[in-house]
This record gives structure tokens, C-alpha cells and sequence, in this order.
């Protein structure tokens, strides 16, 4: 597999302070720069940036059927290792997280078998955390 550079992600959340508090006691990020209207976190090896936005936007969510499930349209998370993903799983859990797809083993016995979860933020952005029992069958067909 390829050395793979960090990606940024800019995300809207409706209340900096209570965002602030879930990636970075929640989730565990380490807290970067901030201003009183974003935040920097180490997601992971990337750069999440979490950003106020108007009370009046909205943000539409859809959902797809994915191994039998509504997968909530749009997401983004991290690819984990098999052992991290059990780890931080329990973690959420101990947390209380609320999820929409509780962690599961994913396409069992087929090309890409994997563990995935799925859960919002508090300002309603989906989340999708995931392990490959062979992370050489991240893009297997």
C-alpha cells in the first residue's frame, strides 16, 4: 500500500463550543489552532477543521442501502486498524454515543470484509469508522 498524505476536511457545526468538546473529549482529537470561529484536531493523522455556521443553513441528508442498512449520506470518517477500531469502538460506547449503525462485521466472508460504524456529531454530521480484516482489500471489488 502507498504512503498516503493527510487530507483536510472542513466541516459546518451549529455550536463551536459543544462540537469543540465531542472531537476532542469524545472522539480524542488533539486540539490545533482555533479561532472563535473554527478549530484545528488531529483526526487521526488528518486535519479536521470544524467550522461555525449560520443557524439558518441546513444541511441535507440522504441515505443509502448498504449491506442492508441505511447508510446516511453524506459521511466521512477513517479507515482503521482492525485492533483501533475494537478500541475506540469501546470508547464510544463508554461515552454513550448514540449510534445509527452499532459496530458490526460488514460483507462476512467477501472481498472487503470489514468492521464499520456509524454516529453524528452533535451538530448532525455523519461519521463512518471502519477496519479491513485485510486492508489489502480496501478498493477489492
Amino acid at each position: 500500500m502507498q504512503n498516503i498524505q493527510p487530507f483536510h476536511l472542513a466541516i459546518p457545526v451549529s455550536d463551536l463550543e459543544e462540537a469543540r468538546t465531542f472531537y476532542r473529549d469524545t472522539l480524542g482529537c488533539t486540539e490545533g489552532r482555533s479561532s472563535n470561529h473554527w478549530v484545528d484536531f488531529n483526526f487521526f493523522g488528518h486535519q479536521l477543521v470544524i467550522h461555525t455556521k449560520s443557524a439558518d443553513s441546513k444541511q441535507d441528508v440522504a441515505g443509502s442501502a448498504v449491506d442492508g442498512k441505511e447508510v446516511p449520506i453524506p459521511h466521512f470518517g477513517v479507515v482503521l486498524d482492525w485492533e483501533t477500531f475494537e478500541s475506540f469502538a469501546t470508547r464510544l460506547k463508554k461515552n454513550k454515543i448514540s449510534f445509527q449503525i452499532e459496530p458490526y462485521l460488514r460483507f462476512e466472508g467477501q472481498p472487503g470484509e470489514q468492521m464499520t460504524m456509524f454516529f453524528k456529531d452533535p451538530s448532525g454530521n455523519a461519521l463512518e469508522f471502519k477496519a479491513f480484516r485485510n486492508i489489502e482489500q480496501l478498493f477489492a471489488k
